[in-house]
């Protein structure tokens, strides 16, 4: 099976300031095959995440945001070629993350700073071969494990408002019916990390407004 090539270098990377500019998300599926105390069938969310060269911790796939592309199409492209998934991506992002590449985690400069941009992506498709086959394994996990395996704050943080976001679906109907989702503890405020706007906040910081027309537009599946 043939494949496009992950994407190299960093010559159309979006900055706003000095933060560089990154897109991902967090995969998951239902699994509707568990029987629940009842005796009746019940659905299993699990979230994919993937292992980095030469760490043991496990992540969500992410990376750079282009000049050429919408920052779903970023976010669309980095699960394809990390983690070798296609899938259905929400609209409007999770939150939006302000942290240090892992390469810069003990700088106390502004080198290495990012901000990420994080959405939901129901998986519908996983390829058997993908770009960055060699570089990164996939596993998928139950969000208690998922959360036990984040090596940073701020995913702990998206993987917190990815549950209540699905939490909020399973009530208002959109979602079948599963088991009772883990609840985790609120992140410390004065965390490394710092988590910029999430959902349910009310505003939003300036470069979401400044960046918001990149939302309108995407050649990725958007679910609104």
């Amino acid at each position: 099976m043939s494949f496009l090539p992950a994407r190299k270098g960093r010559h159309r990377q979006r900055y706003e300031g000095h933060l560089r500019l990154v897109a991902g998300c967090i995969p998951y599926r239902f699994q509707m095959d568990v029987e629940d105390s009842d005796g009746g069938v019940t659905s299993r969310i699990t979230v994919l995440m993937i292992s980095t060269p030469n760490r043991d911790d496990l992540v969500f796939p992410k990376g750079g945001w282009e000049d050429d592309e919408t920052v779903h199409d970023a976010a669309c492209r980095e699960a394809l070629e990390e983690a070798g998934v296609k899938g259905i991506l929400d609209e409007d992002p999770l939150g939006v993350w302000e942290f240090r590449s892992k390469s810069r985690q003990i700088c106390c400069n502004v080198e290495g700073g990012c901000r990420g941009y994080m959405f939901a992506l129901e998986v519908t498709e996983e390829l058997d071969s993908w770009a960055e086959q060699t570089s990164y394994k996939r596993k998928w996990l139950s969000p208690e494990e998922a959360y036990k395996h984040c090596r940073y704050d701020w995913m702990r943080d998206a993987l917190r408002v990815f549950l209540s976001a699905i939490e909020d679906d399973r009530t208002n109907g959109r979602a079948e019916k599963f088991e009772e989702l883990p609840m985790f503890p609120a992140a410390d405020a004065m965390t490394e990390h710092q988590m910029l706007t999430s959902a349910g906040c009310s505003t939003k910081p300036p470069a979401v407004q400044h960046l918001e027309e990149s939302f309108t537009s995407n050649k990725c599946i958007v679910q609104g």
